[in-house]
């Protein structure tokens, strides 16, 4: 990293975050021990990519976990994913070795279970990692109790609504959650929002597949449709309607209490069946933004925070966000989550969508302490982006060139979320 580029990273890393997506869980967000580290889907489908058997993960427990996954991340020390465990240790287990030996599992188990045991480790790991606040990701019927929201930001997931509700678990769920059926879909998600935004929420979010093409139904064919689900007689058709009323009812509620939707755009669920947890999904190329062009222009006054799985789609985001004034593009999820990418992707968003309109990053993080590396390699790869071509390029100053690093990392979440 040359001066120039290390100067801009340095105060980039001065900016107190607003993280605008994850999973954490507020009642217990950070690790109690490595085996919680090494638990996140990205190192136990590595070392299942690398050669471990996906029955030996699921069979061992805590110390040998520890001592397995790191013999099996032997062979993907060249990952950034594995860079970001590395910088947890450095950072928050006192490891200064750049690449974690096996050899000192159970040292590094064990200090980590004697740090994490701290009564204050949560507040350390905010403080460490320049951390206001933080998004959470919440089921409809979650109580949203036992956390100060200030901190950790509702957000109503509604992913079951729109694809489960034909589930009777899901609808007596929702009954219970409502106090109306499903056909009364409107009342109900007001009843939703009225009660997330009271606690704090500041988004609805949901995850697409890749051949969900929403059309909002007549009020006539979405009655019918929504009478089918709840009474458990759906063919194709009817249930593909009922998930495009749902999903255009919850876009109108939206609208009423004035939330950004969030769309996370083209998961196939369940492509390699014998992944290990949550390491089983990927991206379908067969996919557009163009699926939701009526709902772009059905909601003009509704922000659309959208996130896509490959690089491969971010001229599109870049060009929908260019010519609507409701598309946001927003951070670099998933297998898109790389700098090679996450370079390529920030220059063509800095070139050629509104600076206004770009949410820089978020984690997705379900432990805080993958906050700080996640955010720091995004930092970096902004930082170069800054100095090549704002500062050398086109003769910047620095600090301009920094307040455009502070608009897309703090700035637009707290004026498009509203924090």
């Amino acid at each position: 990293m040359d001066s120039l580029t290390r100067r801009l990273f340095e105060e980039l890393c001065r900016i107190r975050l607003i993280d605008p997506h994850s999973h954490i869980v507020p009642t217990s967000p950070a690790s109690t021990s490595l085996v919680d580290l090494l638990g996140y889907h990205y190192f136990t489908e590595l070392a299942h990519s690398a050669g471990l058997a996906k029955d030996r993960i699921v069979e061992s427990r805590d110390e040998d976990l520890v001592e397995l996954l790191l013999t099996h991340l032997e062979g993907v020390t060249n990952t950034i994913q594995y860079s970001w465990l590395v910088e947890i240790a450095r950072t928050f287990l006192d490891y200064d070795d750049p690449v974690i030996s096996p050899r000192d599992a159970r040292l590094l188990f064990e200090r980590s279970i004697q740090k994490m045991s701290d009564p204050n480790w949560t507040e350390h790991v905010f403080h460490a990692t320049n951390l206001d606040a933080i998004f959470l990701t919440n089921d409809f019927d979650d109580p949203l109790e036992g956390f100060d929201s200030a901190l950790y930001v509702p957000c109503l997931r509604t992913d079951d609504l729109v694809f489960k509700l034909d589930d009777p678990h899901v609808q007596n769920r929702w009954r219970k959650a409502t106090g109306v059926e499903p056909t009364r879909m409107e009342e109900g998600l007001s009843v939703l929002f009225k009660r997330f935004t009271q606690k704090g929420a500041r988004a609805c979010a949901i995850s697409v597949p890749p051949d969900f093409s929403p059309v909002r139904p007549s009020p006539a064919k979405a009655l019918m449709a929504l009478h089918a689900l709840q009474q458990g007689s759906l063919d194709r058709s009817l249930r593909e309607q009922a998930s495009h009323a749902i999903f255009f009812a919850i876009a109108d509620q939206c609208e009423a209490f004035e939330l950004p939707f969030d769309l996370m755009i083209g998961v196939r669920r369940g492509v390699y069946s014998n992944g290990v947890y949550q390491g089983q999904d990927l991206f379908d190329q067969r996919t557009s933004l163009d699926q939701y062009r009526a709902l772009f222009n059905d909601k003009p006054r509704v922000m659309f925070p959208i996130s896509v799985l490959t690089h491969m789609q971010n001229q599109e985001l870049a060009s929908f966000a260019w010519i609507f004034p409701n598309v946001v593009t927003c951070g670099h999820w998933w297998y898109a989550n790389i700098p090679a990418y996450i370079e390529a992707d920030t220059r063509a968003r800095l070139e050629a969508v509104p600076a206004s309109k770009q949410i820089g990053y978020y984690s997705d993080a379900y432990k805080l302490e993958f906050v700080l590396p996640k955010f720091n390699m995004y930092r970096r790869s902004l930082a170069r982006v800054l100095a090549n071509d704002f500062v050398l390029a086109r003769g910047w100053s620095e600090e301009r060139s920094l307040q455009l690093g502070r608009q897309i990392l703090r700035g637009n979440v707290e004026r498009i979320f509203r924090v």
